[in-house]
């Protein structure tokens, strides 16, 4: 049978849901492509995933099961798909990629987490799908659960590289999380978040907690939800201060499909791009938008 994979969302990013369709169908001798929506009636089945609420939905054929937190947040992978090791030569990778844990302990409003997946449980061990040196992790909160914590250990002891693409929990950092974390060797700097001015002195803390136990790179990054502006500015110049890298998120509403302003995204450009940012005050860059 010939498999059709659509990926609604784009190729920006690789679909792991699809990598792990993939690699089932495979294993039971069909065949599988990944496919355009105009494509879709060549094949005698296929899936469709919609990662993001706000990506727009394809006309697809009726015998196309769609599926995807964009689509679906009920909808789950059967568990003999679920934990498969991906098909990495679907989107051509050359590093892994997948979850340890999966959900959540916190009940953040802009989050789907929640929602999709509920409290922090272990989901996997990295052996079963670390199939290169270098590891994309997508845990929402790995520093929440102590499978999490042991699979870090594990991490370290294998000299894998890795990248908690997610952010850790700073409220979670402590000195024994921070001294554990310095054991591993990072893909890209370390990820954190500072979403609201209440994490602030979080983020202080933990950040001097891991160059204190020479965590490197010790140039981190931090994610920054914007939704009002003076209240991001804020946030943005306290990271400067502890000579981290911000990067800004334009808030979207994933119940509404509310959309970020012009102003939002006029601000993460800004932001996220550093030489304006290192060289141009936000007020002058407003002035200069007219």
């Amino acid at each position: 049978m010939r498999i059709g994979l659509i990926d609604v969302d784009g190729h920006n990013y690789p679909n792991l849901a699809l990598m792990k369709l993939s690699a089932f169908y495979k294993a039971n001798g069909h065949t599988v492509d990944l496919v355009t929506p105009d494509r879709a009636n060549e094949y005698d089945a296929g899936f469709a995933s919609k990662v993001f609420s706000f990506t727009p939905m394809p006309e697809l054929p009726k015998h196309i099961e769609v599926g995807g937190s964009g689509a679906d947040v009920a909808k789950k992978l059967p568990e003999e798909i679920e934990y498969i090791c991906p098909d990495y030569g679907l989107y051509g990778l050359d590093y892994s990629l997948g979850f340890l844990t999966r959900g959540c302990i916190r009940a953040c409003p802009w989050c789907i987490v929640p929602e999709k997946e509920g409290g922090i449980t272990a989901h996997a061990d990295i052996a079963e799908f670390a199939r290169h040196r270098d590891v994309v992790l997508m845990d929402n909160n790995v520093l929440a659960s102590e499978h999490g914590l042991r699979q870090i250990e594990k991490i370290a002891a294998l000299n894998l590289r890795v990248d908690f693409n997610q952010g850790l929990d700073t409220r979670l950092l402590d000195d024994g999380a921070a001294r554990l974390l310095a054991k591993v060797t990072w893909l890209k700097p370390i990820r954190l978040a500072c979403d609201s001015r209440a994490m602030m002195p979080h983020v202080q803390r933990a950040v001097e907690r891991l160059r204190w136990h020479n965590a490197t790179p010790r140039r981190y990054s931090v994610y920054v939800l914007v939704k009002e502006i003076p209240d991001a500015i804020e946030r943005v110049r306290f990271l400067k201060t502890l000579n981290v890298e911000p990067f800004a998120q334009p808030y979207r509403d994933f119940r509404t499909g509310g959309k970020p302003t012009r102003e939002q995204w006029d601000f993460a450009y800004w932001v996220n791009n550093k030489p304006l940012y290192n060289s141009v005050a936000w007020e002058d860059y407003v002035k200069h938008k007219g």
